[in-house]
């Protein structure tokens, strides 16, 4: 029988089979295509894809709130941080702002880049 989409069925792979670690790397990766695709789709005024974009951006990083143990100052601190890029996202995508949008894009960028070298800290120290 062949694949309707090897591509799709890969990917649905790399997921069930990441560690929570990676997956968190993936949603890093996501939320920075979808801010990047809000970022094009604005700057097109492509009202409608800007905002859909914009809208799965902003669903990771309420994930990543609803996930995040606040029970520990650093958790509490980056809870913080996710709630101002999530406020942000929300008025970059009122206004079609590509700004704000850079800001946090930048943001995540730098999450992303921290958690990859925790990633690779922990590894070392197994």
């Amino acid at each position: 029988m062949a694949l309707k989409n090897p591509y799709s069925q890969y990917q649905n792979n790399s997921i069930m089979t990441a560690s929570p670690e990676e997956l968190t790397l993936k949603l890093y990766e996501g939320c920075m295509r979808f801010i990047k695709e809000s970022i094009i789709f604005a700057e097109e005024k492509n009202i409608e894809k800007a905002h859909n974009s914009n809208l799965r951006a902003q669903a990771i990083i309420n994930e990543f709130m609803n996930t995040v143990d606040r029970n520990y100052s650093v958790g509490e601190e980056l809870f913080n941080l996710y709630e101002y890029m999530n406020r942000r996202l929300m008025e970059a995508n009122i206004k079609k702002d590509v700004e704000i949008l850079n800001e946090i894009y930048g943001m995540a960028t730098e999450l992303r880049d921290t958690w990859q070298q925790a990633m690779k800290l922990a590894k070392k120290g197994k």
